[in-house]
């Protein structure tokens, strides 16, 4: 059992919430850091009785994903430099307050180089996922993040976007995966199989993926030639949770089952120090 949360995306997403397009304004620490303490109170309050503990899963650097694929999300670092935010000094802050979580509060934080949160949440998943939901301890992934949609072949894994505050679901996550794959991940700087690796990352048009084309190789790599073969594969890697490497998998799962260290004694004093007055009446929540 465990609520997995998706640290990078919820606290983004929260950040950009409230202040919508105004993306000049300065990164404040302490309103980042109470509107995702905020989000952490409401949903284990709402959620942990059925799925249990809360645990952060965070973003590390040098992805495995960049290694394989040098242009990996290349096109975000672009749209990044257009805006007026501070993207430094919102990282820093990001990475203080996922610091904080992990010294003074009861969660387990899992934080490793080279994998991303999806990493974290896909290899614990599969390997905690059940194709019955009978005895079967139940996940939770807090996270808008559509890609964790092929998680949910799993009967005890649901989804959770806990800013929309809306329950993500899908009825044909293998059909949705298989699709995904030949799509590719525009957000992500992966194109569809039919276009080059660099098209999002130097700005070009990807070749159209028409319901025909889409049809066609939806009856798998037979029908493919050499070179949309390959580009196949190189989008398998890039959004399917079941091509993490192994070695990354027998690191994730070595932090999640470590026992948790950190006890609630620490809460009060540090919601005093950061001067949480509004959560600190519902300290118990935490």
């Amino acid at each position: 059992m465990a609520i997995l949360v998706d640290y990078n995306q919820v606290i983004l997403a929260s950040l950009f919430a409230s202040i919508g397009n105004h993306t000049d304004v300065a990164a404040d620490e302490n309103i980042i850091r109470h509107m995702f303490l905020n989000s952490i109170r409401s949903n284990r309050k709402k959620f942990s009785e059925e799925y249990g503990e809360i645990v952060v899963c965070c973003d590390g650097k040098n992805t495995w994903r960049k290694e394989a694929y040098p242009y990996y999300k290349a096109n975000r670092k672009a749209g990044r430099d257009k805006s007026g935010m501070d993207w430094n000094a919102l990282f820093q802050i990001m990475n203080n307050v996922r610091t904080e979580i992990k010294d003074f509060f009861p969660y387990k934080v899992i934080h490793l180089d080279h994998c991303e949160a999806d990493d974290i949440i896909g290899t614990v998943i599969h390997e905690h996922g059940s194709e019955l939901n009978i005895g079967s301890e139940k996940f939770l992934i807090l996270s808008a993040d559509k890609d964790f949609i092929q998680l949910q072949k799993y009967a005890n894994v649901d989804q959770y976007d806990p800013i929309r505050k809306r329950w993500i679901r899908n009825d044909q996550p293998a059909a949705y995966l298989e699709e995904h794959i030949l799509k590719g991940d525009t957000g992500d700087g992966v194109p569809n199989i039919l276009s080059p690796d660099n098209c999002l990352a130097v700005g070009e048009r990807q070749k159209a993926m028409t319901k025909k084309r889409l049809a066609l190789y939806s009856q798998g790599p037979e029908v493919m030639d050499e070179e949309t073969l390959r580009r196949f594969y190189r989008n398998k890697m890039m959004i399917d949770l079941n091509e993490i490497p192994q070695k990354y998998q027998d690191q994730v799962l070595e932090e999640y089952n470590k026992e948790e260290s950190v006890g609630r004694e620490h809460l009060f004093n540090f919601f005093v120090q950061k001067k949480l007055k509004h959560l600190i009446t519902d300290i118990q929540d935490f």
